[in-house]
């Protein structure tokens, strides 16, 4: 059994199915191709954005840390500086401390040797008057002087 093909159909069936298409196509396909390709579009260029700022975050970090590093031998260094500076402030005040100190002792030695001098002049003149008035009271007379002297 063999059935010969209706044409007229067949064509009819053709065109209706390149109007269809046509309008499918203008009225769905491509306004959803457009889209996905939009959205593929934007996530393209949202994923190149997250990596560019990821880049820079790190870019950022990078030069967070060395400047950091950079404070802290900056910090350090002045803090050895300082340090430095006041234990010789403090060795020259020391220094100075022990000049007076010397000073000081140097003075008080002087004037103990000034006072002990006078106080071993004063007591020879005592001892003198002392054995005078003894040795006068002992012969019971007084002594002669001779030449200012006692």
């Amino acid at each position: 059994m063999h059935l010969p093909p209706n044409w007229g159909t067949f064509f009819a069936l053709i065109v209706s199915f390149l109007v269809f298409w046509f309008i499918f196509s203008r009225l769905f396909f491509r306004p959803f191709l457009n889209l996905l390709s939009e959205r593929e579009r934007r996530f393209k260029d949202l994923n190149d954005r997250t990596e560019q700022l990821i880049k820079e975050a790190r870019a950022a970090e990078e030069e967070r840390e060395r400047r950091l590093a950079a404070v802290r031998r900056d910090s350090i260094a002045r803090r050895e500086s300082e340090r430095r500076k006041a234990e010789a402030e403090a060795a020259q005040m020391m220094e100075a401390a022990k000049a007076e100190a010397r000073q000081t002792l140097e003075q008080v030695r002087a004037k103990i040797e000034e006072e002990l001098k006078a106080a071993e002049s004063e007591l020879e003149q005592m001892g003198h008057s002392l054995a005078a008035e003894l040795a006068e009271r002992v012969l019971g007379r007084p002594l002669h002087r001779q030449n200012g002297q006692n």
